[in-house]
Formats: structure tokens, sequence, C-alpha cells
């Protein structure tokens, strides 16, 4: 679910709600496992600083439901079907579907159109990236403590969802 909570940029909700849909169904997370709120720069600052002790809002932020959690595996790619999905190779589900609600990711539209400018992209497609970087820290995987793990996979995502791959 996407729930829209700041209002400096106009934005399309549904292709994006659309998009996490797909992206969790990549990563095995049950339907309704994520919120995704789009919030404001300063609202973000806040976290950033409450959350990471860093000063001035950030592109995302991810919340697991369950910070507990065990870091999950590099998921698999496989030649078998996924779930009764297509044949094609499929990325090991990684036991996420029984856990329930998964947690939260948090976006801030105003960094991630300074972002989109910097790296020449469009609004909505760094807005799909921040949001597939969210879920993968949701999987428990974390680029700052990893040898290059989450990078692997977010890429590889990045391909199978039609995603730029910078």
């Amino acid at each position: 679910m996407i729930v829209n909570r700041q209002r400096r940029i106009a934005l399309a909700i549904e292709p994006l709600s659309d998009f996490l849909l797909r992206a969790q169904r990549e990563l095995g997370f049950p339907e309704s496992a994520v919120t995704v709120r789009l919030i404001s720069d300063s609202a973000m600052a806040q976290l950033n600083r409450r959350f990471r002790g860093k000063s001035g809002p950030t592109d995302v932020l991810s919340f697991p439901a369950n910070v507990e959690r065990p870091r999950r595996s590099l998921p698999r790619r496989t030649n078998r079907s996924a779930r009764g999905g297509s044949a094609r190779g499929g990325i090991d589900r990684i036991g996420i579907e029984a856990a329930g609600y998964v947690g939260d990711i948090a976006v801030s539209p105003e960094t991630a159109r300074r972002n989109a400018q910097r790296y020449s992209r469009s609004l909505p497609a760094e807005l799909r990236i921040l949001v597939l970087h969210g879920l993968i820290h949701l999987a428990g995987f974390d680029h700052e403590t990893d040898q290059g793990q989450m990078e692997r996979l977010e890429r590889r995502l990045r391909r199978r969802l039609g995603l730029e791959s910078s």
C-alpha cells in the first residue's frame, strides 16, 4: 500500500502501487506486507535524525516490523517455477511469506526528485528504485555491512523489474 503524506510534488500513485506489488512478489512478500509512506523532506529529516543520528533528509528509510528478524540469506536463481509462477528462472523465496507484515518504507519525493535530476532519470523511475531498495532492506539486507550481497541482488531485481541499471 502507498500512502501519500506529502503535498509538494504531484505523483501518480497507481503506477507506483503496481510496481510495489510486482517487487513484493519478486521478493516473496505477502501482498499486504509493506506500507510505503511518501513524506516531505522535513518529515524525512526528523526520521533520519531520530533513527540514524544523521542531519537532513535522505531519500528512503526502511522500518522492519520485527527488528529482531535474522538477516536473510541471498536468494538464489532457480530454473523451476516459484509458487506456480512463470517457468523462467525465479528467485527462491526466502521464507518471508510466513512473516505476515514485514514493515514500512518512508520515501521523500523531494529528495527523490533531486536524485532523479542528478542521475538523469525520471522521477517515477527514481521512486521505483527507492521502493525496491527499501524492500530489499526489509528482506534483511544491509549494504553498509554486507559484502556486496544487497547491491548484487538489487542490480538483478532492477533488471527483472525493468528498471534502469545505474
